[in-house]
């Protein structure tokens, strides 16, 4: 049978509110950072698994292969649990963000994949034939309009990021879920605390989502 006799004690939420912003911040952080850094591998990543060297290709290969089909969870457990078999031990900050980075990079290097493959080759060999290295000729004609092919797929990942790191709680990280959980520990008041943290991410996602409109809409200049 459903209890409808509950009193609900707002004001329990109100006064540690400050604590779950500042876990929120933490939340936003290591999704941020490890986005930044998971991009930056993945651009190595995409092309390294079109490389004809083997040395390049094997390596990103495996890489992509367990970011994209192993648990994200088990991701954090290997690099908090696992890495200290070897005598590595990172805090539970660390941890997260290293599987997080790992993760992103992975499903990020087949996205940038599929924008590198939106871009006719013979673009590559018109830059070169206009004297630009091959460097160049990505900096300045590839990769800016592989970003636009990319720019939503990669604004799905940012949330998807910041979802994720609710699994740090899960190794002791006090982010928007760990605090959470350990305030409504203290004061029993479960329902306030998790609706309200689940009010929170909702805030966070559609925050980013209409961020990323706009920069869209600077970027691409009303095209994206």
């Amino acid at each position: 049978m459903f209890d409808f006799d509950y009193t609900f004690h707002w004001i329990t939420v109100w006064n540690v509110f400050p604590e779950m912003l500042s876990a929120a911040m933490v939340t936003i952080e290591v999704a941020v950072i490890s986005m930044i850094v998971g991009l930056f591998f993945a651009v190595f990543l995409s092309l390294g698994k079109d490389s004809s060297n083997e040395l390049y290709r094997t390596p990103s290969i495996i890489w992509i292969e367990i970011a994209r089909n192993t648990p994200a969870l088990f991701q954090i457990y290997m690099a908090y649990f696992g890495l200290g078999a070897f005598g590595i031990h990172l805090s539970p900050y660390l941890a997260v963000m290293m599987a997080l980075i790992f993760n992103n990079a992975g499903y990020l290097a087949e996205t940038l994949r599929g924008g590198f493959a939106s871009i006719p080759h013979t673009q590559m060999a018109s830059s070169r034939s206009l004297g630009m290295t091959t460097f160049q000729a990505y900096r300045y004609i590839i990769l800016p309009q592989v970003f636009k092919v990319v720019y939503h797929p990669m604004t799905n990942q940012m949330i998807w990021s910041i979802l994720m790191t609710s699994l740090g709680t899960l190794v002791g990280m006090l982010e928007l879920t760990g605090k959470t959980d350990q305030l409504q520990s203290l004061s029993f008041r479960t329902f306030e605390f998790y609706l309200v943290a689940a009010v929170m991410y909702f805030v966070i996602a559609k925050g980013t989502l209409l961020l990323a409109k706009l920069l869209a809409h600077k970027i691409f200049k009303g095209d994206a």
